[in-house]
């Protein structure tokens, strides 16, 4: 689970990263570098998070409600972080299973 954490707070810092840096330079300064570089490493720790969260629903290790919301919570910047602080311990991760 540790893994997935981390691979959910480097997605986080890639999104805030590609959005709030790289994207602005690139639109309001004509530098399209950092997007470049930004876009594809962010392109693959988003895929390696989602097929990260659907490693731990299949280990049942979280539930397939927690699964889609944390999906679904890989789009916008800071969302994995949210999932993994409110709804990835023992007691809360009840409350959004079958």
């Amino acid at each position: 689970m540790n893994f997935f954490r981390i691979s959910g707070i480097l997605e986080t810092i890639s999104t805030i990263s590609l959005f709030f840096i790289a994207m602005p330079l690139k639109y309001i300064g004509g530098n399209e570098i950092l997007v470049k570089i930004i876009g594809p490493i962010h392109g693959g720790l988003f895929i390696l998070y989602v097929v990260l969260v659907y490693w731990e629903q299949r280990q049942g290790r979280i539930s397939a409600n927690l699964a889609i919301l944390a999906m679904a919570a890989a789009i916008p910047p800071g969302g994995p972080i949210w999932v993994e602080r409110k709804y990835m311990n023992s007691d809360n991760e009840k409350e959004v299973s079958n």
